[in-house]
């Protein structure tokens, strides 16, 4: 069984081609005992989980680390404590698994290999962060948990270009807009892939296939609802074709204000339902349900405004999307990503519970916030920035 794993996780690297390494990698405290990320389909868990079996290797001797996938077949009946037992017996120092939630009761296993084998580290990733958050009552206490987010604007440049782009703090962007820009400026034109990122920049398996990508997503997001969320008991089978419904409305409307009664309409879905499933969709990273600020995050609360988790979803799934829409998924997704977000009745968000952004085109004026402290206007295609004007692609360097 080893010699088998070990064959296949050397096929796997043998294979990896991606020398670059997401945000996340450098964040991550590998000292910890047992680490998980987690994140959505396709946003590069897997090959971040090989980037670390690569460094281990070089290290150390082979039979300290061991890569493997519940989505391989042969490993679906292994008892995964008994196995963690055996392979530090024989030497192991670090067991790296991948799509821990396709493996039943994973946290019972977990959670006693963290208490028996305290020697042994352990990486692990789950394709939908609800498989973990849901199983966090037996595991909260011993993994260090990390989201994975798809990619920044500034690492989808650092991949198209090869140039290497540094990452900024939201209050060095309010401070210092004019001078970021400028330098940014000389080094690449902002919007020469601006529209490539906007449909298919988001996700790094875009770039191994560029014409099929949008139906490759589509099938992702297909897959998140119709395995993910049912196994995890989150949606029942008999409603994904209304939640993909629901998916579609989102898409083709302008930025989504909730009416209840409405969306039960035309999703055929209950209301007692609507408020748990745009919930799970949310956490399935589908969506993004930016509540308003005067209500809270209790669960239950009327969700202000939704849009698809990422502007690539739009693209992915309806054929019509209208401009306004794209500017806010966009930013209430790179700027969500890192800080807390809501939304406000005067302006489009607040962000870090101080800082209000109205989003708009090159004719947006300071109107609707010119009186509010800390406000700013964020302009998709105007570079005439000044202190309270800032383009919309700089929101993509925060991370």
């Amino acid at each position: 069984m080893l010699e088998k794993l070990y064959i296949t996780e050397k096929i796997l690297l043998n294979n990896l081609n991606s020398d670059f390494k997401r945000y996340l990698y450098a964040k991550i405290d590998f000292s910890s005992q047992m680490m998980a990320i987690v994140g959505a389909r396709g946003v590069g868990k897997t090959t971040l989980l090989l980037q670390k079996l690569q460094e281990l290797k070089k290290e150390a001797p082979r039979n300290h680390s061991l890569y493997f996938s519940f989505d391989l077949p042969f490993v679906a009946t292994v008892d995964l404590f008994d196995f963690a037992g055996e392979f530090q017996k024989k030497g192991g120092r670090w067991l790296l698994l991948d799509e821990i939630h396709k493996y039943k009761n994973f946290s019972t296993h977990l959670k006693a290999i963290y208490d028996v084998y305290p020697q042994l580290k352990v990486l692990f990733t789950g394709s939908c962060a609800t498989s973990i958050l849901n199983a966090q009552a037996d595991l909260s206490r011993r993994v260090v948990l990390h989201n994975l987010y798809g990619l920044s604007y500034r690492e989808f440049l650092e991949i198209r270009t090869g140039q290497k782009l540094r990452s900024y703090k939201l209050e060095d962007i309010l401070e210092n807009s004019s001078s970021i820009v400028d330098e940014l400026m000389t080094i690449f034109k902002p919007l020469e892939h601006w529209d490539d990122y906007l449909e298919k920049g988001y996700y790094p398996f875009s770039f191994n296939d560029q014409e099929n990508f949008l139906g490759l997503l589509y099938n992702t997001i297909n897959l998140t609802i119709e395995i993910d969320l049912v196994n995890l008991g989150l949606i029942k089978p008999e409603s994904i074709e209304k939640l993909k419904k629901l998916l579609t409305i989102i898409c083709q409307s302008d930025p989504f204000s909730i009416n209840i009664t409405k969306v039960a309409s035309l999703s055929e879905l209950s209301r007692n339902s609507i408020y748990n499933y745009l919930m799970h969709l949310h956490k399935g990273e589908l969506l993004n349900i930016v509540h308003n600020n005067k209500k809270g995050l209790a669960k239950l609360a009327k969700p202000d405004k939704v849009y698809l988790n990422n502007t690539n979803q739009l693209f992915a799934m309806c054929n019509k999307h209208k401009i306004g829409t794209i500017r806010e998924t966009f930013f209430a997704n790179q700027v969500g990503n890192v800080y807390p977000i809501t939304s406000s009745d005067k302006g489009d968000f607040i962000v870090d519970n101080r800082y209000t952004f109205e989003v708009g085109g090159k004719n947006k004026s300071f109107k609707q916030i010119k009186d509010m402290k800390d406000s700013y206007l964020v302009i998709d295609d105007d570079f005439t920035v000044n202190d309270k004007k800032i383009p919309l692609w700089l929101f993509g360097f925060l991370y």
